[in-house]
């Protein structure tokens, strides 16, 4: 039988996991651009918060976290000399979000990393300072990777190649 404390953190964990779940995962899809990567990283962060249970100061501290969490993982994952080897990966055809828009698909096929600042500060509501924090950059260098991320998807949403 689990104890109080435990159940309780067990519960606040159910919690976080449902508010922030999709945002995780839409995170690693702009890293990793593999279905299957993005869903085993977004495993990985949630069982470190199960693993290290942890309180958050406010709901804006919890999704930080868990994105600059879900940041690193994809990182660790990129870095990998499995993933270095391997051969790329078709996109899946079939998406699990239905409502992908034009624009998303355009921010998807950036690279890194103007990807995930453009998708941090658009899609997200982050500020370039928290962008910064959360990737280890200078808040100058993501302004730059953003406008360098404005100006590729203006070339690819005008039918351009990126």
């Amino acid at each position: 039988m689990l104890g109080g404390d435990v159940l309780a953190s067990l519960f606040d964990i159910e919690g976080i996991f449902n508010r922030h779940v999709d945002t995780v995962y839409r995170v690693c899809m702009t890293y990793l651009r593999v279905p299957a990567d993005a869903e085993d990283s977004t495993q990985q962060v949630f069982m470190k918060l199960a693993e290290h249970p942890r309180s958050f100061e406010d709901f804006e501290h919890e999704k930080a976290w868990l994105i600059t969490c879900a940041s690193n993982a994809c990182k660790d994952v990129l870095k990998s000399a499995r993933r270095q080897r391997s051969a790329a990966m078709p996109r899946d055809v079939e998406d699990t979000d239905a409502q992908r828009d034009e624009t998303l698909d355009a921010v998807l096929a950036l690279k890194d990393p103007p990807r995930t600042c453009v998708y941090l500060f658009y899609y997200e509501g982050y500020t370039s300072e928290e962008i910064a924090e959360m990737l280890d950059a200078n808040a100058s260098t993501v302004r730059n990777w953003l406008a360098q991320g404005r100006e590729q998807l203006k070339g690819i949403l005008k039918g351009e190649t990126a």
